[in-house]
């Protein structure tokens, strides 16, 4: 069983920041790709930024130049730095993670969520 745990939410004012951090655990061969996702009030679910295995990644054109995602292979975690954050960034924000388990099989996990609210 794999687990994602997901923190550092809350309430900011617009133009500040927030870090969240999301920790995997379980029966772990290996943590593929991982990445970040959110979900606005009454909205389809999007994508936010991604991080491959080898650290290349991929951010959506919305948060290109403020946020920042990096990982931590020997933690399992994987952090999203979100800074100049605006009205539109309200959501809920979903951790993700492509992983190989220990009988190889490769699957998809979400965490839970964690609301991130911007507004003054």
């Amino acid at each position: 069983q794999v687990q994602l745990v997901e923190s550092g939410g809350g309430l900011v004012q617009p133009g500040g920041s927030l870090r969240l951090s999301c920790v995997v655990s379980g029966s772990i061969f290996r943590i593929n790709r991982m990445g970040w996702y959110r979900q606005p009030l009454g909205k389809q679910r999007e994508l936010v930024a991604t991080i491959s295995s080898g650290g290349s990644t991929n951010y959506a054109d919305s948060v290109k130049g403020r946020f920042t995602i990096y990982r931590d292979n020997a933690k399992n975690t994987v952090v999203l730095q979100m800074n100049n954050l605006k009205f539109e960034d309200t959501a809920v924000y979903y951790c993700n993670a492509d992983i190989t388990s220990r009988s190889f099989r490769s699957e998809d996990y979400w965490g839970q969520g964690t609301q991130v609210t911007v507004s003054s």
